[in-house]
């Protein structure tokens, strides 16, 4: 009896002091869930600046390190002198090194912000810590199980921070049904869809072509969010189709890999199922959505479209009505601006930057990246076994014993 639904939801409704079932609004729900996060004024608590090198001029030059009043860019680099410009103009930063293996020798760096080629994201991460700096990286943690084992391995070693730079997790939909399911206005997620939508009529771009014939769920994390980030649960087993791409170079590629599109269905550690999609091959389609259904309340998150902000929307049990919700990310110092997809650029300069000036791990640790990004290598393994359904390894450090 004590799973019974009816009684969960009671429960719910007390805890919360929202009255009877009857008369309880949604919008009341997720209101009073989010009360105790009001955006409260951002203030500086420290006069320390973190030291940080950058590098990668393409994606890495759409953050803010420089106009964190906690933060100075102390030196840049790209293997492209066009690039490696670029970067100094936008940081303004007269330091630069040809490559990352030059920049991590320098000893006034205490942080790397690694946007580098995605294949090469777990070896340089490693490679970073390996220096005794700490590391925020570019999506996703690596491409193989055996560079997740040596992220998790060298983060162990060391101690040092690790972020993964998620851009879905700071995403103010997201975000919102992350405070809802703390709060307990979900109970537990039944169901769950994250998906990711970025039409390539041509992928052979990106440093060595590496984006030429992807597979799409190596590319998981923008959809894996949508679950992992609200619950911080984990996926233990996935099936996967993928479908095969027209055009040539899906018959001819470096990853071996048919497919301009995939869905993966993943049972997930409370019982629940997660249906993720990366797709390529949609024409029209762009973004990242995501949707949570729970025992007490569901919410349908709709992102980042160009021109259209974002906007979330949350539905409670007692009626059938939705509420809009109010952004209730941090807020960000006052020299700094939103910018990036759906506003979290500015969210992830913010919270690398004050997980060192804090000394706390910061939202997208090394655990919950690899969460959302070894379930994607798993899945594709899935998608060329013709919908096999794989276990998931799982890399979380063991429990403490109870004692006493």
């Amino acid at each position: 009896m004590e799973n019974d639904p009816a009684i969960l939801r009671r429960t719910f409704f007390e805890k919360m002091g929202i009255g009877t079932l009857g008369a309880v609004a949604a919008g009341a729900i997720a209101q009073r869930a989010l009360a105790a996060e009001t955006k409260k004024e951002w203030k500086q608590t420290s006069d320390r600046k973190i030291r940080i090198g950058v590098v990668g001029g393409g994606f890495g030059c759409g953050f803010q390190w420089h106009n964190h009043p906690n933060c100075t860019v102390e030196a840049v680099s790209d293997l492209q002198p066009a690039k490696c410009d670029r970067l100094k103009k936008v940081y303004r930063c007269e330091k630069s090194y040809e490559s990352l293996e030059k920049l991590i020798l320098d000893p006034k760096i205490e942080a790397v912000a690694v946007f580098t080629d995605a294949p090469s994201h777990g070896r340089h991460c490693v490679d970073v810590m390996n220096h005794g700096k700490h590391c925020v990286c570019a999506v996703p943690a690596a491409f193989t199980l055996e560079d997740i084992q040596k992220l998790k391995e060298i983060k162990e070693k060391t101690g040092l921070r690790y972020m993964m730079a998620e851009s879905s997790s700071y995403h103010s939909d997201l975000y919102n049904m992350k405070l809802i399911y703390e709060h307990g206005g979900f109970g537990k997620i039944i169901y769950s869809e994250g998906e990711y939508y970025h039409y390539n009529v041509d992928t052979a771009w990106g440093y060595k072509e590496w984006r030429n014939a992807l597979p799409p769920m190596f590319y998981p994390t923008h959809s894996t969010a949508y679950y992992i980030g609200v619950t911080r649960g984990r996926y233990t087993a996935v099936s996967c189709l993928g479908f095969r791409g027209k055009a040539e170079r899906y018959s001819n590629n470096s990853y071996k890999n048919p497919f301009s599109d995939e869905t993966a269905l993943f049972t997930t550690s409370e019982g629940g199922m997660a249906r993720m999609n990366v797709c390529w091959g949609i024409q029209g389609a762009h973004g990242e959505i995501g949707r949570v259904f729970g025992e007490l309340g569901s919410m349908v998150g709709n992102t980042f479209r160009a021109g259209k902000g974002i906007q979330t929307a949350y539905e409670g049990i007692g009626d059938k009505k939705t509420t809009q919700l109010a952004d209730h990310r941090p807020a960000l110092p006052p020299a700094m601006s939103a910018g990036g997809p759906g506003g979290s650029a500015g969210q992830i300069t913010d919270e690398f930057v004050m997980s060192g000036i804090e000394g706390r791990e910061p939202l997208v640790d090394v655990y919950e990246a690899i969460a959302m990004t070894a379930p994607g290598i798993v899945a594709h393994q899935s998608a060329l076994k013709h919908g096999e359904q794989l276990k998931i390894p799982q890399y979380d450090p063991p429990k403490l014993a109870k004692t006493g």
